[in-house]
């Protein structure tokens, strides 16, 4: 007997302690929309961490742009809080409107400035988004401003690099993500970032940080300190997930589990998982 879609999806489910994601930037043309739903569909977890700029507001103010698989995304995230799982969002500076509602519950959605999660082998970490510790966004929000808009004019040159390399035959590669590490002060932005967020960790006394802003997801170690970072789902399309036993490993989903079971043949009804990054 022929099985159903919906049989493959729930055969296909990956379970997790955590989820953590953040930068999805809805309401944004640069959304990865469907393969964020794609990745809801296929992963599953205990709690899960919204880590800010779920919702891009800057970029819905310039334009309405909500189609139907961003209201999808947010059916998804609604759907397995009432199925049980616990969602705790931590807004950041593009969902800035939803720091007004911190302390509340909406949809079964815990709106919160910050936590800390303790992960199943004991370790706390300090969840925020980050934005507080980045100089252009607190004290010049002009040039943050014209920064996002230079970053949405690359990710669309990028998409349109993206579709020649397919009718070639090429797989995925980031344009933008390539030029921003080749680009001295962004580096060295990274880096400055990074080692402030594990200092205001090291300074709460929690053993590491998970954190977004930046799109730039990255598990290690800074002096003692475990920094963590989810991402996004723009260009890398990538989130952090907790396993039973504590680890914390980065997921990357850049093609859709069905793209992937069409890529190789006879695996009909086998969800294959994207590359994975080191676990910590």
């Amino acid at each position: 007997m022929t099985r159903s879609v919906i049989d493959v999806e729930d055969e296909s489910v990956s379970r997790f302690r955590t989820i953590f994601l953040s930068d999805l930037h809805l309401g944004a043309k640069s959304a990865q929309a469907d393969l964020l739903l794609d990745f809801l569909k296929h992963h599953d977890a205990e709690t899960i961490y919204l880590v800010g700029d779920i919702v891009d507001g800057w970029q819905l103010k310039k334009g309405w742009h909500w189609p139907q698989a961003h209201n999808d995304v947010v059916q998804k995230i609604l759907r397995k809080a009432r199925k049980g799982a616990r969602v705790i969002y931590v807004p950041g500076n593009h969902d800035e409107f939803a720091r007004g509602y911190t302390g509340l519950t909406f949809g079964g959605i815990d709106v919160l400035p910050e936590v800390v999660h303790e992960s199943a082998d004991g370790r706390k970490f300090l969840v925020i988004h980050g934005d507080q510790f980045d100089i252009v966004v607190c004290n010049a929000r002009w040039l943050a401003l014209l920064g996002d808009w230079a970053y949405q004019l690359a990710i669309a040159a990028n998409t349109w690099f993206n579709r020649l390399r397919r009718l070639f035959g090429v797989g995925y590669w980031s344009l933008s993500a390539w030029a921003k590490m080749k680009v001295k002060n962004a580096v060295n932005f990274i880096g400055d970032y990074e080692k402030t967020l594990a200092s205001e960790a090291a300074r709460r006394g929690v053993d590491g940080v998970i954190c977004g802003h930046i799109h730039h997801a990255a598990i290690r170690m800074i002096d003692n300190i475990l920094y963590v970072n989810t991402g996004d789902f723009v260009e890398s399309c990538s989130a952090i997930v907790e396993h039973a036993d504590g680890r914390l490993e980065i997921v990357y989903w850049r093609t859709t589990a069905a793209e992937r079971v069409i890529a190789i043949p006879g695996e009909k009804f086998k969800a294959l998982p994207s590359p994975r990054a080191k676990a910590a």
